[in-house]
């Protein structure tokens, strides 16, 4: 692992030297809201934030993304013949991805990169993009990151991990494309031990200044069906609206839509993000809808976060505890209390009369 120092002063040159041979995706800042969009101008990047309102998975997994494209002139030698939709999947960049979210991928990973099956989308967007992560120095009240299997200085899925030190950053190189990122870069030189120890420093502060935790101990001991039954998910349910607000905003959701769309004589066939909280999402061509009640709904989003996944994948939950679905949830709604309630019952399987 090579550590190198970046002057700040020099960071819009390095940036700069680096759109010869990347896109360059990052956190822009639009009024009170900041989301990783394309960096057209090195001087729209803003590296002060706490964390992106929407994670960066959008930029693996977009929230509409043609999938193929076909015509329907019957006259046509092509009529009805679907053919893969063109993408750029020249090399892009990430910088300035939270730890939190480059975890998340890896987790997401388990669903679309698989020995038996393997999005080639998904495959290809992870393959060609270089994550340049940022270190939290101020993780936000309601991060739980530490107590998920991350940290605020994780390195989990990055290339590079920048730790912002007064004037400088301190890079370390983790991978080779990492090494290739620095190499078009081009401007780098070698970390001093006072600059390092420093970093470490400021690494174990960070740390220590997480103070929300969550219990996961005992979700994978549990009986499923006993926590399927549990009697606290009335109280969990009550209040949401299925606004879907905690999906969307998820780094680790992955619920998707496929549908066609046509105008005149050509269509395309398109995948768009969906949500297990809303009814139509589980609602069968017979009409019948196996998940019709919301309590089926919040309890399903629950489960699979912090059961299923941890029962199929063994990687722990499917949570990094980047705790936006706390901050934005529209009633209050709180992942870290539902864990407490999962992580603690004591229930048994409810018999069938």
């Amino acid at each position: 692992m090579k550590l190198l120092k970046i002057s700040k002063k020099d960071f819009s040159d390095v940036l700069n030297r680096l759109k010869d041979s990347y896109r360059l995706y990052g956190p822009v800042r639009k009024g009170n809201i900041v989301d990783f969009a394309p960096i057209e101008d090195v001087s729209d990047i803003d590296l002060s934030f706490q964390n992106s309102r929407l994670s960066p998975k959008s930029l693996f997994l977009p929230q509409s993304e043609r999938m193929f494209e076909y015509g329907l002139d019957p006259a046509g030698d092509e009529a009805h013949i679907l053919k893969e939709a063109s993408k750029d999947y020249s090399p892009k960049a990430v910088i300035g991805i939270r730890p939190c979210d480059a975890k998340a991928l890896e987790l997401v990973d388990a669903n679309f990169d698989t020995p038996e099956f393997r999005d080639p989308w998904w495959v290809k967007a992870r393959e060609t993009t270089t994550l340049v992560g940022l270190g939290c120095t101020s993780p936000c009240s309601t991060c739980f990151c530490t107590t998920v299997g991350g940290g605020p200085f994780d390195d989990a899925g990055l290339d590079v991990l920048l730790t912002e030190i007064n004037d400088a950053f301190l890079a370390r190189v983790l991978t080779e494309k990492g090494e290739k990122l620095i190499k078009a870069a081009n401007t780098f030189e070698p970390a001093e031990e006072e600059l390092v120890q420093k970093a470490t420093a400021i690494e174990q502060e960070a740390a220590g200044k997480i103070v929300s935790k969550v219990d996961t101990s005992r979700l994978a001991e549990i009986d499923t069906l006993a926590l399927h039954g549990a009697d606290f998910w009335e109280d969990v349910q009550f209040a949401c609206i299925n606004c879907g607000i905690c999906t969307y905003l998820c780094p680790t959701c992955w619920c998707f839509d496929i549908q066609d769309e046509t105008h005149g004589r050509v269509g395309c066939r398109m995948r768009n993000w969906d949500s297990c909280m809303f009814p139509l999402f589980t609602l069968h061509a017979s009409g019948h809808n196996p998940r019709g009640q919301k309590i089926q709904r919040v309890r399903q989003r629950f489960m699979h976060k912090l059961k299923y996944y941890v029962d199929t994948y063994k990687m722990g939950v499917a949570c990094v505890g980047c705790g936006r679905c706390v901050q934005h949830c529209p009633v209050n709604i709180d992942i870290r209390q539902v864990c407490r309630l999962m992580n603690e019952y004591e229930g048994k399987v409810p018999k069938v009369s």
